[in-house]
């Protein structure tokens, strides 16, 4: 693997915080001593934050506003990300051996700056990169377009040739293929077209541990 300069996704690509994100409807339910049915974290991972509360509340016939719910989950998100997350296994041995190597990296994140900078300090990444831009920075979410890669790409005054993106969700590798950038598939469990990833990406990483064994 060949590169100058790389952009990485968080959630799922350096840490291992995709199973706290599939769980928030379950948790919801059981803290307010509700059993949450077969499919509901499916559901409201599908709905989104605000749609995914409100459709619990209704669910469950839950008295408090969905304003108050929202917060309730967002303080469990924000506990994970500031006390428990975990960077995935390997990744800080290969951010290790790239920085040691020359390669500027940059983070490209869903997740909002505050939460995304807690998690890199907690996770013990914050050091190998140069800087962070979020979807909302770049005002385009990662399925809508590159924006977010281009952003990072100028902030690393590198070009696309020489630069790899790193991605563990499909959507987000295909915008960031088409967009003319070499791509590297993360394994994670939460995304299930692990063949498409194979397919379309340059690089295809099961594992940072096999990786750096290599």
């Amino acid at each position: 693997m060949r590169l100058q300069s790389a952009i990485f996704d968080m959630d799922g690509t350096l840490v291992d915080s995709m199973g706290m994100w599939r769980t928030l409807g379950s948790v919801l339910a059981e803290n307010h001593g509700a059993v949450p049915p077969p499919g509901l974290d499916r559901q409201v991972a599908s709905l989104g934050l605000w749609e995914g509360t409100a459709y619990c509340k209704e669910l469950f016939g839950l008295s408090e506003p969905v304003e108050e719910l929202v917060q309730e989950i967002w303080g469990r998100i924000e506990h994970f990300y500031r006390h428990e997350v975990r960077p995935k296994p390997g990744v800080i041995r290969f951010l290790s051996i790239l920085k040691m190597e020359g390669v500027w990296m940059y983070v490209a994140t869903a997740t909002d700056r505050p939460l995304a900078e807690a998690a890199l300090k907690t996770a013990g990444l914050e050091g190998f990169f140069r800087g962070i831009i979020t979807s909302r920075e770049a005002g385009q979410e990662k399925r809508e377009g590159p924006e977010i890669y281009e952003r990072a790409l100028r902030r690393l005054r590198s070009t696309k040739k020489d630069t790899v993106v790193f991605e563990d969700a499909l959507h987000a590798l295909r915008t960031a293929r088409a967009a003319g950038f070499r791509t590297a598939a993360v394994y994670d469990e939460s995304e299930p077209e692990q063949e498409e990833m194979r397919r379309l990406a340059e690089y295809y990483i099961r594992s940072y541990e096999e990786l750096t064994e290599v």
